[in-house]
């Protein structure tokens, strides 16, 4: 499954109500490490289809949920199981990083 944009409209039903860990991508098109950050972000979505889901938040357009969930810097990456955050971290990360964080 590729990633999935996250909305304030879709939030409750793709990350609240998931049934599976859900890894949320907080980023916006001009930023650096966002970019740099993505192709790993599609590779964990990848290889990790049916297990965990995959998000995308771009900030620019999602106000409202960057302000929800407090983020000051992008990239944050927020991990989400049964409707709460277990794990969050900042800044470009290796893909190691990002698993030891589900």
């Amino acid at each position: 499954m590729a990633e999935i944009t996250i909305t304030k409209d879709n939030f409750q039903k793709e990350v609240l109500e998931s049934d599976i860990p859900v890894l949320v991508d907080f980023w916006a098109v001009w930023c650096g490490p966002c970019q740099m950050l993505a192709p790993t972000i599609e590779e964990i979505a990848a290889e990790n289809e049916g297990k965990i889901k995959v998000g995308k938040v771009n900030v620019d357009e999602e106000q409202e949920l960057a302000m929800k969930f407090g983020i000051m810097s992008i990239p944050t990456i927020i991990v989400f199981k049964d409707g709460e955050v277990v794990n969050k971290t900042m800044g470009f990360q290796p893909k190691e990083n990002l698993m030891a964080l589900l």
